[in-house]
């Protein structure tokens, strides 16, 4: 059952490699190596940090003409998800709720609890 489990991880794991590589290697050859962001140039040296961002956000979505992909620098990858995941996680920004004022004094009454409680002590 094991051997089972960690055949069917690492064929996942391949097949994901593989459609990484061959949309990668697609938007490398439609796009120029420019970060869509920061406008960052890239060449044979610095290609490794060129990376293919998934517009929507779908990595199963890589239609063959490239319209939902855009090379961005690691740095521009990795701010463009975290912006996605506070999107998704965080709720509009709303007027924030009234100051409700304080009317209650939380230990109003504790000198007379204690002196009676002293009181029944001594009794």
């Amino acid at each position: 059952m094991k051997d089972d489990i960690e055949k069917v991880v690492s064929h996942a794991i391949e097949a994901r490699v593989a459609r990484e590589r061959d949309y990668r290697t697609m938007s490398l050859k439609m796009h120029p190596w420019i970060c869509a962001r920061c406008a960052r140039e890239f060449n044979e040296d610095t290609l490794h940090e060129l990376t293919v961002h998934h517009k929507d956000h779908n990595h199963e979505n890589n239609p063959d003409d490239g319209s939902n992909w855009e090379n961005l620098c690691v740095y521009c990858h990795d701010n463009e998800h975290s912006r996605h995941i506070e999107n998704q996680t965080h709720s509009p920004i709303t007027t924030p709720p009234a100051i409700k004022v304080v009317t209650h004094k939380a230990l109003a009454g504790l000198g007379e609890v204690l002196a009676n409680s002293e009181r029944s002590r001594q009794e």
